[in-house]
């Protein structure tokens, strides 16, 4: 496995994890430099940890680690449209906010999750593993940070049929374009 990969996802962790432990310290450092120097920072440091991901996955021996379950492929497949919804959701208007808190780290949780059910090759472990692990303390903290859950108000059914099928046309178009992107192409 390569040690970018794992470099640049230990950072993109560690990178998001800063704002929910270092709350005072992220307060300071805002308070010296400004908002926008922060947030400038802040999205190098996003940037060059997804450009270590994805060289580091490009250049990583692919030995296995385990083999996966004959049923993980399958279960991949049937566990992303959740957890596409669940991404969507967090940013489009749904009920899904009430029931679950954070749903972007949730989704992040589990598509990590169902991709180590049909992938156990070194390169898959250190990223959805470093991705599960960094969804789950995220939420952890984030929990501990902004203490009380206030759940938001509710939003008519039609909204959440909305995100239902922008969710079936993105989970579409990412099974038609999975090996473009990723190198590995989906078959049923």
């Amino acid at each position: 496995m390569s040690i970018y990969l794992t470099i640049g996802a230990c950072l993109f962790g560690l990178t998001h994890l800063y704002p929910a432990i270092f709350v005072a310290s992220r307060r300071a450092l805002i308070g010296k430099i400004g908002i926008g120097p922060y947030k400038g920072i802040y999205s190098l440091f996003i940037l060059f940890s997804l450009y270590m991901i994805i060289f580091g996955w490009r250049h990583s021996n692919v030995g296995n680690i385990y083999m996966p379950p004959q049923w993980g492929h399958l279960a991949t497949v049937i566990l992303m449209y959740p957890a596409l919804f669940l991404f969507i959701s967090a940013r489009a208007g749904s009920n899904i906010k009430r029931i679950i808190r954070h749903p972007q780290l949730s989704s992040i949780a589990l598509w990590s999750f169902a991709h180590l059910l049909s992938n156990g090759e070194g390169r898959s472990v250190v990223l959805f593993g470093i991705f599960a692990i960094w969804a789950l303390t995220q939420m952890f903290f984030l929990n501990r940070r902004d203490n009380v859950w206030k759940k938001p108000k509710p939003f008519s059914l039609f909204h959440d049929i909305k995100v239902m099928i922008i969710t079936l046309v993105v989970y579409g178009a990412l099974l038609y374009s999975h090996g473009y992107f990723t190198g590995i192409s989906l078959t049923l």
